[in-house]
């Protein structure tokens, strides 16, 4: 018996090391996807006006999520340490619950994808027709006009049917450059077509979303798919300890 746990301990060692790795690297994305919460939340804030009809539960799933995996991550680098099987089991657990969380969310937002679409073409022209530079939608506008370089919902003559039009013309940040664009030029449709962005904002986003949605379903089942490898080293390690009666240090 003393022989077999002097040739299992190095493999008991082996499998402690990559959990204790993958903890790590699991708390890390803890980490991030707190930091993203947070910086959604202060920083992303008046845009989430403009892809949900209602107030954004977003900041607060990924901030209250980092915030779990941060407490669990810590919490598989001290079972891994202590080497109790009933903890390593207890992780094991909440990485399924993680994995199959993350799966649920990467298959309804793959589903539901034209729904999505067609909320933020609702809210965004929405916004539009009720612009009035001055709101926090409107501002949150003006924001995605300048930072993607397009004008309107589908282009720059969305403006035309808005209650701000009539009063002030195309927002200036339409602009295609500020220095040649006066208030005036903004107010007559035949000028401003030569002055602003002719690229529509809903279709610059979207377009985007659907060009890139391979690499973002990738990514998002390829860290779902991670807490697998996490459940089977966390068990492995379990059961060596179980079968050899071994108690790490």
């Amino acid at each position: 018996m003393s022989r077999r746990r002097m040739e299992t301990k190095p493999v008991i060692l082996c499998v402690k090391t990559l959990l204790l790795l993958y903890s790590f690297i699991f708390w890390v994305t803890g980490v991030v996807l707190l930091a993203l919460g947070l910086w959604w939340k202060f920083m992303l804030g008046p845009y989430t006006l403009l892809i949900s009809r209602g107030p954004s539960h977003t900041p607060y799933v990924l901030a209250g999520t980092g915030a779990a995996i941060v407490l669990f991550g810590l919490f598989g680098c001290f079972a891994t340490c202590r080497g109790r099987p009933w903890m390593l089991k207890l992780y094991a657990v909440f990485l399924c619950l993680v994995f199959m969380t993350e799966l649920i969310a990467g298959i309804s937002g793959f589903i539901f994808r034209h729904e999505i679409k067609g909320t933020f073409l609702t809210t965004y022209s929405d916004a539009v027709r009720n612009y009035d530079g001055r709101d926090d939608r409107s501002l949150a506008v003006d924001g995605v006009q300048r930072r993607l370089h397009c004008c309107g919902v589908y282009n720059y003559t969305t403006w035309f049917s808005s209650v701000y039009f009539p009063v002030s013309g195309i927002p200036a940040s339409c602009c295609v450059s500020f220095s040649d664009c006066r208030g005036d030029d903004l107010k007559n449709a035949t000028l401003a077509s030569g002055k602003v962005y002719n690229q529509g904002c809903y279709e610059l986003v979207t377009s985007f979303i659907e060009s890139n949605l391979g690499i973002i379903a990738g990514v998002t089942f390829g860290v779902a798919f991670s807490q697998l490898l996490g459940v089977s080293l966390a068990c492995c390690l379990s059961r060596f300890i179980n079968a050899n009666q071994y108690e790490m240090v």
